[in-house]
């Protein structure tokens, strides 16, 4: 859990749940890759305003996997958002299209030293949008 607007994960954490329980939003930034280190991600609390964010490290790392989104509001309906891996540098969720509801759950699992693996379901609601950034 952050009190902060931004937090740093690091290495030594890996294998924690790290919770979104800041309704003014939050951004976590992976430690540096490390083959094996992982992180699950849990909302707990609805994000009102800002995003639930999560960004790797720096220049020339990149998430790939995917997630699959919820509309929790309406229809139920599913899409499924993908990280390419070669451009895509995380995830942020606004609270509504995005994600961000609570009872989102993710995981980024570090594959190689340039890559991090998604896979994971987010809750959203109106016509859901990717927040695969």
């Amino acid at each position: 859990s952050s009190l902060d607007a931004t937090y740093t994960l690091k290495a030594s954490q890996s294998g924690a749940v790290v919770a979104f329980d800041r309704i003014a939003g939050v951004v976590y930034t992976l430690p540096a890759p490390e083959v094996g280190l992982y992180f699950d991600f849990a909302v707990l609390t609805t994000v009102t305003s800002n995003a639930y964010r999560v960004n790797t490290s720096g220049a020339g790392v990149f998430v790939g996997g995917s997630l699959i989104s919820i509309d929790t509001d309406t229809s139920n309906a599913v899409a499924a958002w993908t990280a390419n891996g070669t451009s895509h540098v995380g995830v942020s969720s606004n609270g509504t299209t995005t994600g961000g509801v609570a009872g989102t759950q993710y995981r980024l699992t570090c594959v190689s030293p340039t890559r991090w693996l998604l896979r994971g379901f987010i809750h959203g609601t109106g016509v859901v949008a990717t927040p695969v950034i």
